[in-house]
C-alpha cells in the first residue's frame, strides 16, 4: 500500500496529543506543599486519585505528587476500554498460581469492574461510561477455535455472556471482513479516559485532597526514629505518616525498588476527524469495543461521541515518535477498514503501561512504602479498585490487603534487559503474526 503524503493523511488540526485530552486537559496544580500529611501518594493515575479519594473519605490528610501535570501520565493516554478479569482469565498470570488464590485473584478483578461502575453512579461522575460490549475478533480460521473456546472459559470463569460470531455473521459486529469470526461479550464497555480523570481528582479535592503537579519524588527518607517519611521534591518537601507509590508505567530511577519490578512498554493510538454521516454505523453499528488475536493486536473503539475511530496498536519494533507512529498506525487502521481511506487523523499520542515479570498487579508494602503498581495493559477499573483497596489497608481500615497483595513481588529484569526486552518481543509478535499473515494470505 502506498503510504498517503502527509498533506492527506494529517487534518490541519493534528497534534501529538491524545483526543482526550480535547474534553479534559490535564491540570497544573502549584499550589504550596502542605509542610505534613496523613498519607503522601506519588503518582496521580487512577490508582492514586481512588486511593486518596478513599483515604480522605476515612478522615486522613492526604497529598498527591506528581511529577508532571495532574492527569498527564498513562490513565489518560490508554483506550478507556474495560472488562471483567478477562485478562486473568486467558493469559499465562494464573500460571504457578494456587487454585485457592486464582479463585480470589478472579474475584477481585471481577469486583474491580463493579467498582468502577459504582463509584461512577454513586458519585455521579462524569465518565461517558459506557457498556456496549467489546468484540474479539479472529485473526485466522485457528484463532476462531481458540476465541471459541476461551470465550467458554470467561463464561464459565467470570459469568459475562458471550456470543460466538461466525464469519459470515461478523458484519452485524463490524464492517470487515479482515477477521475469520470472533466472540462477543455483552458485558464489557468502555468510558472517556481524561473526563474520569477529571471526576476522580475532582472527587478527592472535594473528600479533602490536595493535588500537587511537577512535584516529582526525588527522594524519599525516613525521619523521626523511622515513624515518618521526608518526601524531597523540586517544589520543598513533605512529612507524612503513609506514602504510597502509584507510579505504574512512569515508575523512573528515584524509586529503584519499584523500577526494578515493573517494565514501560509504549503502546500508541490515533484518533480521526469526525466520520461522514452514516459510516460509523456501517463500520461498528453497536459502537463497540473491538480488539482481536493478534500478538501485537489491534485495539480500536468508536469515540463516546460516536463521531470519531480511535485506533491503538504497537506499531514497529523500535519507539517512535507520535507522528511517526501515525503514518503507520493509519496503514494497519485501513487493513481493517478499507473504507476510512479518506479520512484524516487529527490526534496521535502514547503512553506507557506497566508491565510485571508474572503479569500480576501488584499492591504491598516494601520497607515501610506501600504500592500499588502493575497494570498490564488492563489498568482502569483495576488500578481504581487497587488504589481504593490499598488506601484502606494502610490505614488499617481492612487488615487484608486481597489476593493482589499476596506474595513476593518479582523483578522484572529491568536495567539492561529494560531496554532489550520490549523490542525484542515485539520483535518475536511481529513475527509470529507475519507467519500467520501469510497463512491468512494462502487461506484467501
Amino acid at each position: 500500500m502506498h503510504m498517503r503524503p502527509d498533506s492527506l493523511l494529517f487534518h490541519q488540526d493534528f497534534r501529538c496529543e491524545p483526543y482526550w485530552w480535547d474534553a479534559a486537559p490535564p491540570e497544573t496544580a502549584r499550589a504550596p506543599l502542605p509542610g505534613e500529611v496523613d498519607v503522601a501518594i506519588i503518582g496521580s493515575g487512577y490508582c492514586g486519585l481512588s486511593a486518596a479519594a478513599q483515604a480522605s473519605l476515612h478522615g486522613a490528610r492526604v497529598a498527591v505528587l506528581d511529577a508532571r501535570e495532574i492527569g498527564g501520565g498513562g490513565s489518560t493516554r490508554s483506550g478507556g476500554m474495560i472488562s471483567s478479569g478477562q485478562k486473568l482469565a486467558l493469559t499465562n498470570a494464573i500460571r504457578g498460581v494456587s487454585a485457592e488464590r486464582l479463585v480470589r485473584l478472579m474475584r477481585e478483578s471481577m469486583a474491580s469492574f463493579e467498582y468502577l461502575k459504582r463509584i461512577v453512579a454513586d458519585e455521579s461522575l462524569d465518565a461517558d461510561l459506557q457498556i456496549t460490549g467489546r468484540f474479539f475478533g479472529a485473526y485466522t480460521p485457528s484463532h476462531f477455535e481458540q476465541l471459541r473456546g476461551q470465550g467458554q472459559l470467561l463464561r464459565d470463569k467470570t459469568g459475562v455472556t458471550v456470543h460466538v460470531i461466525e464469519r459470515d455473521a461478523q458484519r452485524a459486529m463490524i464492517g470487515s471482513d479482515y477477521y475469520y469470526g470472533g466472540i462477543l461479550v455483552d458485558e464489557y464497555g468502555g468510558l472517556h479516559t481524561a473526563k474520569y480523570h477529571r471526576a476522580l481528582r475532582e472527587l478527592a479535592k472535594r473528600r479533602g485532597a490536595t493535588l500537587h503537579s511537577h512535584a516529582q519524588a526525588e527522594r524519599i527518607e525516613r525521619i523521626a526514629g523511622g515513624a515518618r517519611f521526608r518526601i524531597h521534591t523540586p517544589r520543598g518537601s513533605l512529612d507524612a505518616k503513609h506514602v504510597l507509590v502509584a507510579t505504574n508505567g512512569y515508575t523512573g530511577a528515584q524509586l529503584p525498588f519499584f523500577a526494578r519490578r515493573v517494565l514501560p512498554v509504549a503502546s500508541y493510538q490515533i484518533a480521526t476527524e469526525p466520520l461522514p454521516e452514516g459510516l460509523m454505523r456501517a463500520l461498528n453499528p453497536g459502537r463497540r469495543m473491538i480488539s482481536d488475536s493478534k500478538r501485537n493486536l489491534f485495539y480500536t473503539r468508536p469515540s463516546p461521541d460516536g463521531t470519531r475511530m480511535i485506533f491503538g496498536s504497537r506499531p514497529a519494533i523500535r519507539e517512535l515518535s507520535e507522528r511517526d507512529a501515525a503514518r503507520l498506525l493509519y496503514g494497519k487502521m485501513l487493513q481493517l477498514w478499507p473504507a476510512l481511506r479518506d479520512v484524516r487523523i487529527t490526534h496521535a499520542w502514547k503512553g506507557f503501561v506497566a508491565m510485571t515479570r508474572d503479569k500480576l498487579a501488584h499492591i504491598g508494602e516494601h520497607e515501610g512504602i506501600h504500592y500499588a503498581l502493575g497494570c498490564n495493559g488492563n489498568g482502569v477499573a483495576l488500578m481504581s479498585y487497587l488504589g481504593h483497596r490499598v488506601a484502606r489497608h494502610m490505614l488499617g481500615v481492612d487488615r487484608d490487603a486481597g489476593a493482589f497483595g499476596e506474595g513476593g513481588f518479582p523483578l522484572s529484569g529491568a536495567g539492561i534487559a529494560s531496554q532489550l526486552a520490549v523490542p525484542l518481543g515485539s520483535a518475536l509478535y511481529q513475527l509470529d503474526d507475519l507467519w500467520r499473515g501469510r497463512v491468512r494470505a494462502a487461506l484467501s
